[in-house]
């Protein structure tokens, strides 16, 4: 019997240009400033990619394959917690579209294949706003928000 799934989509507008937004994604020293985290392949089609902690224990959390990438308008990537990397049903997809729109990029995130109420959708749905909204502040004003900051109790 398969298993619900569900997904979530994310636009935000970055003033910035298609090739920034793409290399920020897809650059482990970029990716660092604003995630937290390294992105790391070699970002061809088939190639293997890693969700790396920047830190010093280098910690490998998400793991997957790079499914499509046409640089730097798309790039479409399988994506799994690296416990589960062998598990094909544990794993997810998300595709990064990049339009450029005026003076800045359209930025629409679309993380699809998940299981509906699994942990990893709860996570995302929390997680890709922050990263995004990161992404946006880095790309736009050289820092990136504090990924890790709790609201403020009333």
């Amino acid at each position: 019997m398969s298993k619900d799934k569900t997904s979530f989509v994310y636009v935000t507008y970055i003033r910035s240009t298609p090739e920034k937004v793409f290399e920020a994604i897809v650059q482990p020293e970029l990716a660092r400033r604003y995630w937290g985290h390294e992105n790391v392949s070699d970002w061809n089609r088939g190639s293997k990619w890693q969700h790396i902690r920047a830190n010093d224990e280098r910690t490998v959390e998400l793991v997957g394959e790079v499914v499509e990438t046409m640089p730097p308008s798309r790039l479409v990537i399988t994506w799994a917690a690296a416990s589960q990397a062998a598990d094909p049903d544990s794993h997810s997809r998300v595709t990064f579209d990049i339009v450029e729109y005026d003076n800045m990029v359209r930025l629409t995130v679309t993380h699809d294949e998940l299981e509906a109420g699994s942990g990893m959708a709860k996570g995302i749905s929390q997680g890709w706003p922050i990263v995004l909204s990161s992404l946006k502040s880095f790309l736009e004003t050289g820092q990136g928000v504090d990924l890790f900051a709790n609201p403020k109790s009333a």
